[in-house]
Parts: C-alpha cells; structure tokens; sequence
C-alpha cells in the first residue's frame, strides 16, 4: 500500500511540469481556440513558478481577451503585468497604448507609442496609431506625418494594408483625392479581399463628385456587410450628392433603424431635409445629431458629422428668427406649452409594469387641466414608434415656449450612459442598449426646440430587470438600481423621481407615489417651477417614509419665473 501510494506521487510530481509546459504551449499559440488558450494562459498566471517571457505572455493574452470584452481597465492591468516582467517589449507596450486610446485617454496611449519608439524608432505600429489619435482631434497635417512614418517602417503585409488605408483616409479628410486613391490602390495590392478600402475609399470618390464610383466601393463594402451603417450613411451620402433622395432617404432610415443613435445617418437626413424644404425635420434630426451621446473615442467622421449639425442647426435658427420690428404678428396670451406623455408598462421580454400606463394618463389628464396646447399620450412603445414620437415631438416643440416629457417605465444606466427601455427591447447583452433602447440625450433633444421652458420628468428609476440574464460585456458600470446624475446644459431641466443610484416605487396604490404627488402639487396656484419640485421632493420622501426621494436635475433661465398654473 505504501510502495503504491509513493508511486502515485511521483506520477503527480511529474504530471505538474508536464501540464505546466502543455499551458505554456497552448497559451502561446496563436491559432489555438479562444476559450481554451484563455484557459491555458490564467493556469500559467496562477503558477507562480512559471516567470519571465512565458508569463508575460500569458498576461498579454488576458490583456487580448479583456480588450475583445471591453473591458479596458482589466486590459490595462494586464498589459502592465506583461510589461513589468518584460519591460523591452514593445508589442506589449503598444498594446497597452491602444487599450488606453479605447477607454479614451489618448494622452497615455500617447506616453505608451512614444514608449515603443524610444526602444524602436522603425516601429511603424506606434506612428500609425499616434496617427489615429490626432486624426480624431482634427490634428490632420500631423497625422499625416505619423502615417508618413508608418509607411515608411513598415515590417510587413498586414501592416503594409492597415498604413495605407489609415493614409488613404485621412488624405481624402484633406482633399488630397489623388494620393488618397494611389494609397487605396496600395492597400487593395496587398489585401484584396480587405472590406476597409471601399468603405473608405467611397467618401474620397464623394468628396471628388464621383457619385457612380463612389456607389460602387459602397456596394461593395455592404455586399460583405449588409448592416454596415457607416458604408450605408456613405452610400445615402453619395445618393445625396447625385440628387437621388428617394434613394439616400431609403438608406438614411435603414441606418436608424438599425441603429436609432448614429449620428452621421441624422445629419446626411437633415441636409436631404433642408433639399426639400422641410426645415421642421432637417432641424429636428440636426438636434439629435448634435445631442447624441458622444463615445469616448468618437470615429473622425462621427465629429466632424457632429459640427456640421450644430452649424446647420444655427443657421436654420438664425433663418427662422422672428419677423423685424413693425411686422409683428399677434401672439397668444401666455406661453404654449405642449407635452409628450409616455406610459411603457406592457413589457414584452421582462415582467410587465402595472402602474406606468396609468401614471401616463394621469399626468396627461392633469396637463390638459392646465390648459397645455397639446397633450400627446403614448402608451407602450416600442423603439421605432418611441424614436418617431420623440422625432415628432421636437418638430412640435420648436412652436412653442414650453416643452414638456414625461415618461414612467424601465430605465437604467449602462456603461454611464442613461438608457428609458422600450417594451420590445430584448438587451441579451448591455452593449444592446446602444441600439435597441432611447438613450435620455434624445429625449432632452426633443424638447431642446421650445423658447423657454424645457423640462424632462423621468419616473424610470426601477431596478435592472434584465440584470439576471443580460450578458456583461461593457468594462463601465453596469448599474442596477436607477440613473446615474446629469449635467444637462443651462436652459433644461430634468427630474429624476428617486435620486441618482436609488430606485423609484410603484407603490400600492393605483399610481406611483411621484406621479400622484406631481399631479396634486402641479395645479396649485402660484408655485413657481423650481420650488415645485422642492415639494413634490419633500411630499415623495415623506409618502414613501424616507424611502424615495426625487432630485432635479440643471438649470432655468434665471430672470425668468415659470408657473404650471399663473394663479387665480
């Protein structure tokens, strides 16, 4: 029995090494399947007998996979344990530079490529991605230098292609046409099947007024990719350009309706707008584009779409300013006011709400009580119908002085983001919400028009409930309780019916304590709407015995007293 158990420890000794070096090995190739090489490299990081370039290297792997999931900070630390074992290793260090470019710190990617060139001054990987960075923040004679040097030093076919286009592009940005399609025509000889180059290559042939070609790389580009909406936006762009809008308002709403927030698919639809008159709609989808949540590491295209929509916007303001003194036309007693009101109770893929629907109708019965000009209720709304109602809406704000949202239902944050949840969303994962829920930029958009007022009342703040199914992918917090805090600009205000982090009730009663203390307090006489909702705040924290309290949210005009009702 002895002799048998003093052989199994020898088998177990030898086993140790023998399965070390098999992690070891499958942690270093680079064709081994994921999960399994994942696998493989956290055994080599739990054994702290394995050191030196093996060890790095499994910490470069958890850095790869950490940046495929998002999660940047995760990346960072790993890439920082790779580089303290193997600090002359550039490739962990540009690694590292890029995950801090994603999480949107470029001056630290920026420390980490200048890292990279001091050990090596022909590493064409750290010029090419400084290029990217200044292209982003509009530096274009520098970037040009960076992707200069990054052809220059290239080492080899995959950077020959990724050079070239990164050059390709930025040259048609400068209006430098000829050389941006020789560096295409380069990228193409390296990488034929490479989908970068049309899709890119389309907006060099519309800034050259070559719609037929520029038509042509973007068919190309979606025949690969057919939800691609940068290469759709662009082909909307070239039909544009030809004077084909049927055809560039098709794609225009392909793209938004794959992704409702893309800011580029707004702006080429406000500038079709504007070619046919309807400056109500050009200026509303300028609205969104300018409101939308900026990434924190927002594409060239994207920024640039961005200025645009607030220069055209102002411009179409400025066109629609009133009449010259001695042209006055009559004006309504006091202010007009109108009012979206939207109630999502009757969720499709989490458990349903009882009370919003009702809460909506309160408060849109309480409204026209007031005398509000219009009243819009909506029920349970899907995104499409949320997104048109919100893009109807801020047509109908821009007549008016005050400009009024409310909304009960599910909201929540993800990746500091405040997202109000349509009733057929269905968020497998939190990076979802980007394209299947209403981000609360859009809907401060949409009352963004109005004169005077423009206030937004969310009594959203419920818990996550898609939390127990709702895959993690974003590195940002994932909130399970309410709205993270806002900071909307001087002119808006918004209301949260439970502060930032805490969760707002639906009560026992037939409304939820918000909605029934916001109807009763908004008729009284005399209250001018800031005090008003320090009251509804204090009544909600006492009705729900210090379990809930509402915070408001920016500021209005302060010469200016607003008052739901004047007096009596």
């Amino acid at each position: 029995m002895l002799r048998a158990l003093l052989l199994g420890l020898v088998m177990l000794a030898a086993a140790g090494p023998a399965r070390a070096a098999g992690d070891i090995d499958t942690c270093r190739n680079s064709t081994a399947e994921p999960v399994a090489r994942l696998a493989a490299c956290e055994s080599v990081i739990a054994d702290d007998k394995i050191t030196g370039p093996s060890r790095a290297a499994a910490f470069g792997y958890r850095g790869d996979s950490l940046m495929k999931k998002r999660d940047y900070d995760g990346a960072i630390a790993a890439f920082t344990a790779a580089h303290e074992i193997a600090p002359q290793n550039i490739n962990i260090i540009n690694a590292r530079g890029i995950a801090y470019s994603y999480k949107g710190d470029d001056e630290r990617a920026l420390a980490d490529y200048d890292l990279c060139l001091q050990l090596r001054p022909t590493f064409g990987s750290a010029y090419n991605n400084r290029g990217l960075i200044f292209m982003r923040r509009g530096e274009l004679q520098r970037s040009l230098d960076e992707f200069n040097l990054a052809v220059k030093y290239i080492f080899n076919d995959q950077s020959r292609y990724l050079h070239h286009y990164n050059r390709g592009r930025l040259q048609g940005l400068m209006k430098q046409y000829d050389a941006s399609l020789a560096d295409f025509a380069e990228a193409q000889r390296t990488n034929p099947d490479g989908s970068q180059v049309p899709a890119y290559r389309c907006i060099t042939y519309i800034g050259m007024g070559r719609f037929d070609d520029a038509l042509a790389d973007c068919d190309i580009a979606l025949a690969k990719s057919p939800n691609n909406v940068y290469a759709l936006t662009s082909r909307g762009n070239a039909y544009l350009g030809k004077g084909n809008l049927d055809a560039a308002l098709s794609d225009y709403n392909q793209v938004l309706k794959i992704n409702p927030n893309y800011v580029r698919a707004y702006v080429g639809r406000g500038q079709l707008f504007e070619k046919r008159r309807n400056l109500g709609a050009a200026r509303a989808d300028y609205r969104y584009a300018a409101n939308a949540v900026a990434a924190r590491r927002e594409d060239i295209d994207t920024t640039l779409a961005r200025a645009v929509a607030k220069e055209r916007l102002e411009a179409l303001l400025g066109a629609a300013a009133p009449p010259p003194a001695g042209k006055a036309t009559p004006q309504p007693a006091g202010p007009r006011k109108v009012a979206l009101i939207v109630g999502n109770g009757a969720y499709r893929n989490v458990a349903p709400l009882d009370n919003p629907p009702r809460d909506a109708k309160l408060i849109a019965s309480t409204f026209r009580e007031l005398g509000f000009a219009t009243v819009t209720l909506a029920s349970d709304l899907g995104r499409d119908k949320f997104f048109a109602s919100l893009h109807e809406f801020g047509q109908e704000a821009e007549k008016a002085d005050w400009a009024v949202v409310y909304y009960a239902g599910h909201g929540m944050e993800i990746g500091g983001v405040n997202y109000l949840i349509p009733v057929d969303a269905r968020l497998k994962a939190d990076s979802d919400a980007e394209t299947q829920a209403v981000a609360l930029e859009q809907v401060i958009a949409a009352v963004a028009g109005a004169k005077k007022l423009r206030l937004v009342m969310l009594d959203a703040c419920r818990d996550n409930p898609f939390e127990k199914t709702m895959q993690r992918t974003i590195a940002l917090k994932l909130v399970n309780r309410g709205f993270s805090n806002i900071e909307p600009e001087a002119g808006f205000m918004v209301v949260y019916a439970a502060k930032h982090g805490e969760t707002a009730l639906d009560g026992d009663a037939a409304n939820s304590p918000f909605a029934t203390v916001l109807a009763r307090v908004i008729k009284e006489p005399r209250i001018e709407v800031r005090k008003l909702f320090d009251i509804v705040r204090d009544d909600v924290w006492k009705a729900t015995n210090r379990t809930q309290q509402p915070f408001t949210y920016g500021s209005l005009p302060g010469r200016e007293d607003f008052y739901f009702v004047a007096g009596r």
